[in-house]
């Protein structure tokens, strides 16, 4: 079996992965461990608030060149770059007649993509933890595609999950 095969069925290799204990579920403990600023992985502390990353929904409208893998990943890549994030993996997919489906794997999690480009449209998703700044992605994506038919909508995941065991 190759490397890759071994990777798909969740072996590690080389890649510093660990089960994962779901066992002691969430605690004050464990949760001040996560949200630890000394961490390398850790959950962000902005405006008064703790959570585990940015989520941006980025609907792009009337855009051009939708249907070309190789200016989303080429979008893909300015992003990162642009968002101070680390590209781990890009993996694109072309459909027949037209679109695209996307994922950009960062170490801070993920940039993916579905298209439209029949009508003009791309389903963005912009996910960053730590230092990362996903709003710098809207710019590039507007000039990569063309167009300032862009809407965004913002949410702060684990937010909620912060707020009820602080509270509690």
């Amino acid at each position: 079996m190759k490397d890759a095969n071994l990777f798909q069925l969740g072996i590690g290799l080389e890649t510093g992965a660990h089960e994962e204990d779901t066992a002691r579920g969430v605690t004050a403990a464990n949760l001040d461990a996560v949200v630890d600023s000394d961490r390398e992985d850790h959950f962000i502390r902005k405006d008064g608030k703790v959570f585990a990353g940015t989520h941006l929904i980025i609907e792009v409208m009337k855009g051009t060149g939708l249907d070309c893998e190789e200016r989303i990943q080429n979008a893909f890549r300015k992003c990162v770059e642009v968002c101070g994030a680390t590209l781990l993996h890009i993996h694109t997919h072309k459909f027949s007649p037209q679109g695209v489906s996307g994922v950009a794997v960062l170490a801070e999690s993920h940039i993916s993509v579905h298209t439209w480009p029949e009508i003009g449209y791309g389903a963005f998703d912009v996910f960053m933890c730590g230092d990362a700044e996903p709003w710098k992605a809207v710019g590039v994506l507007k000039e990569a595609f063309s167009t300032d038919m862009v809407e965004v909508r913002e949410l702060l995941r684990g937010e909620e999950l912060i707020a009820k065991e602080v509270a509690a």
